[in-house]
């Protein structure tokens, strides 16, 4: 059975194209939104989380990179629920410890269809990343709009770090490579006493 969806969303302030194939069997990872850096984070996505990942966007950067990020989080999450599809089988929870050189980042989510996002990653100065420039506090808002839209309960927590770029793509990798673990197919049933997530 393939796990597999492929969304699009268009409003007046972006357009935005999303497949997603979560048993990544090629190992095709692409992004482009015109911020380097968020395209860089979301190849983090598609490369740790084991998923081929097309993601095409096109948004009111002379703004800002605000509605960009967020309309490509929610989009990514209702692909990724779509993909899931009855979650059968799946491992449903995953956590862990991910470091990135001085910076380590605590990641726990659970596939339960009940959003709930508490992200704790302070940052002292906030240094833009790329150019055209990405925020660091907007990973913030993509993983909670990703989530919000995938139907997951997903904490955040920073440990450790000082290096801006560190700190935001240790979530992103740790993240990810908990979406990876949870969506596994290790049973034959929906692992929920309700019979569905």
């Amino acid at each position: 059975m393939s796990r597999s969806a492929a969304r699009q969303r268009a409003t007046r302030e972006t357009t935005v194209e999303v497949a997603l194939d979560l048993d990544g069997p090629t190992g095709t990872v692409a992004a482009s939104t015109g911020l380097p850096f968020f395209d860089h984070m979301l190849d983090q996505v598609g490369r740790h989380g084991g998923f081929d990942l097309d993601v095409r966007a096109e948004g009111d950067l002379h703004v800002d990179a605000h509605h960009t990020v967020e309309d490509v989080g929610i989009l990514l999450g209702e692909t990724f629920r779509e993909a899931l599809g009855d979650k059968a089988g799946v491992r449903r929870f995953a956590s862990g410890l991910y470091p990135l050189d001085e910076a380590l980042v605590e990641v726990a989510l659970d596939l339960s269809g009940r959003p709930h996002v508490a992200y704790d990653v302070p940052f002292g100065e906030v240094l833009p990343l790329g150019d055209p420039p990405f925020n660091p506090e907007m990973a913030e808002h993509f993983w909670h709009s990703f989530a919000v839209a995938a139907g997951i309960t997903l904490h955040v927590t920073k440990r450790a770090g000082r290096n801006t770029h560190h700190v935001v793509e240790a979530t992103f990798k740790g993240v990810s490579r908990c979406l990876r673990d949870a969506v596994r197919v290790e049973g034959g049933g929906v692992p929920s006493t309700k019979g569905s997530l």
